[in-house]
């Protein structure tokens, strides 16, 4: 048969490609129905019998024998005379059975035909990547790092599919080499074009959950559910888990004696600080030990505002705050309130907002964003300390410290 190539690539794709017989038939018979509707405008009176396994095709052409000089439709039809050249017994009104040659549909078209197939090949291809890895999705995965560039790392798997790890996707002290194997959770697949487009991340709340199914027995039994993770990659995070089975400490059963279990997590997220904490179903309870490690005296809570007064000795301020403010925001995200401090036994306290004339707004958001938001709150803290925390300089600082104190001694 004519352009031999054509035909024996049909084995190979199905070999190189892992596509199932049905579908390699199914695709091959596509892409040839569209070359011979472009040659003869119809398709439908056309048989095509195809063996991929051998590289054997075949293409009947079905036309109905009419009387010479009565033949309307070329592609439908064929004149007696014609017919008798094929078969001498034909007569008027039979079905006659021609075999198309590849050859006949002109070279153009044959290597267009090839175009097309190789195309309808990674088509397929790139459906079934994309079916394969949507069902991954949240699901931890493996590669290695191909190439490293500015805005993210392009990972191979072991089946050479391109993975892409975002900058802002990874831990911030991650760092990595050509070669690195690198685990993170399938965070998203989308088919841009015909290709899919591969997302893993290291820094969503999905990772560190999958982690704890990875590596903690009760956790990938059912033991212990985790209820809640937050985090801010690579800082801190907070995990809330309980158990149905009484007999079981979930706290204790992920975090292991002196932290043996938890260690490895830790080490792959970077150091990140991990809180494990028992969930309740009691929202006061729950605002306590989200704060953890502080000592909570007391909370208020006010459900219809999603907000918790929570108050506090003066020496569990900065513990319940946490450094940069990390432990309160990941707390109120733990919660789902809007969490605010104040310190107990102490009488006299301003709103920093207050003091709006005396102190400019944007260096007050300054110390909200760590959790400062009354006069008390920021004189009880150092002022080095309190340069490292903040985007201010000590100048400011010891600026606003002077202008709190003068009102407070007022």
């Amino acid at each position: 048969m004519e352009n031999i190539a054509l035909i024996e690539s049909f084995s190979e794709f199905k070999d190189d490609k892992f596509i199932d017989r049905v579908t390699l038939m199914a695709i091959l018979e596509d892409v040839f129905r569209s070359a011979l509707k472009k040659k003869f405008g119809s398709d439908d009176n056309f048989d095509i019998i195809i063996n991929p396994d051998k590289g054997d095709l075949e293409i009947w052409r079905n036309r109905i024998v009419v009387e010479d000089g009565e033949v309307e439709e070329p592609n439908e039809e064929i004149s007696l005379s014609e017919a008798r050249k094929i078969e001498p017994d034909f007569e008027v009104g039979e079905d006659v059975s021609e075999e198309v040659k590849l050859i006949d549909l002109g070279r153009r078209a044959i290597l267009a035909l090839r175009q097309n197939l190789i195309s309808k090949i990674h088509e397929h291809d790139n459906t079934t990547i994309y079916k394969h890895f949507k069902d991954l999705e949240g699901e931890i995965y493996t590669a290695e790092v191909h190439h490293i560039r500015h805005k993210a790392i392009i990972l191979l798997d072991d089946e050479g599919n391109e993975i892409i790890l975002p900058k802002d996707r990874q831990i911030p002290s991650d760092f990595f080499r050509k070669g690195d194997n690198v685990r993170g959770v399938i965070e998203s697949v989308e088919l841009k074009g015909s290709k899919p487009t591969i997302i893993m991340s290291r820094s969503s709340p999905k990772f560190l959950e999958q982690l704890f199914f990875q590596e903690i027995p009760e956790v990938y039994d059912g033991l212990i559910t985790i209820k809640k993770v937050v985090r801010i990659p690579g800082e801190k995070a907070k995990v809330a888990v309980d158990s149905y089975d009484d007999r079981i400490d979930p706290v204790g059963a992920c975090v292991g004696m002196k932290g043996s279990r938890i260690h490895g997590i830790v080490r792959e997220l970077g150091n990140e600080n991990i809180d494990v904490i028992n969930w309740t179903a009691n929202p006061q309870l729950m605002v306590t030990r989200a704060l953890s490690p502080a000592r909570v005296s007391s909370v208020k809570l006010n459900d219809e505002k999603m907000t918790a007064q929570v108050y506090l000795r003066p020496e569990e301020v900065s513990k319940a705050i946490g450094r940069g403010g990390h432990n309160i925001r990941l707390a109120g995200q733990l919660t789902g309130y809007e969490i605010d401090v104040f310190r107990e036994g102490v009488e006299e306290d301003v709103e920093l907002t207050e003091f709006r004339d005396e102190i400019d707004a944007w260096i007050i958001e300054e110390f909200k964003k760590i959790g400062l938001d009354t006069a008390r709150s920021i004189l009880e803290q150092d002022v080095a300390d309190l340069v490292k925390r903040t985007d201010l300089e000590e100048e400011t600082i010891s600026e606003v410290v002077r202008i709190l104190k003068e009102e407070l001694e007022d």
